[in-house]
């Protein structure tokens, strides 16, 4: 399946009118398409939202947009060019073992979403690797998506669910612990160029949550 993961960076103070307009239009949205989740940051680039749609293909993907685009409800896209200072746009690809987001899913009250770079080439290795590590790591919190670039940007994304910032420190201590199982192995730093990182909060109408 493909994801296009959305960030929007909105003004100081802009998340809860924003988040406001986004859920008085979403019955419309997803009349074409149904949304994956919808969070907001709590760490990391503050005043962003980000929101994540499951489509089939690319063919489902940009007959959705087609619809959308036509749509003359005035409801969607919500108004937000008074809030929103820059948007970006990832389309991503699931991998072969990820579970697909096919219904609303409760996983915990903080999300954390990891953006790794690696080097030109390397990704289906990682993939690789991780596929053998992911089951050990989910004895202690469970996988929420693990995703590649569709473009051929090089860059894994994950999302993990917690129940508290302090559950994610206390499992995450736990996970590396044995380090035969987590981080995969062998690692994947040799062709790492950048990590990034984003804590957070999923709204009151976000599927996941």
């Amino acid at each position: 399946m493909l994801y296009d993961l959305r960030t929007y960076t909105l003004r100081p103070g802009g998340v809860p009118e924003f988040e406001k307009r986004f859920a008085e239009g979403l019955h419309v949205r997803e009349q074409y398409s149904r949304l994956g989740g919808f969070w907001h940051t709590e760490v990391g680039t503050l005043n962003q939202v980000v929101h994540i749609w499951p489509y089939d293909d690319m063919a489902h993907l940009e007959r959705v947009r087609g619809q959308v685009a036509a749509d003359d409800s005035g409801l969607w896209p919500p108004k937000g060019g008074d809030l929103i200072l820059e948007m970006e746009s990832e389309l991503l690809t699931s991998t072969p073992w990820m579970r697909e987001w096919t219904e609303p899913q409760e996983l915990g009250g903080y999300y954390e979403l990891r953006v790794y770079t690696y080097m030109p080439g390397t990704i289906p290795e990682v993939v690789r690797r991780w596929e053998k590590a992911v089951p050990a790591r989910e004895k202690y919190s469970p996988l929420a998506g693990l995703w590649t670039s569709a473009a051929g940007v090089n860059k894994l994304h994950h999302l993990w669910p917690y129940r508290s910032l302090d559950d994610r420190s206390r499992l995450r201590a736990e996970s590396t612990r044995n380090e035969e199982f987590w981080p995969p192995s062998p690692p994947t730093g040799e062709w790492m160029l950048r990590q990034e990182n984003k804590i957070l909060i999923p709204a009151p109408f976000s599927p996941m949550r």
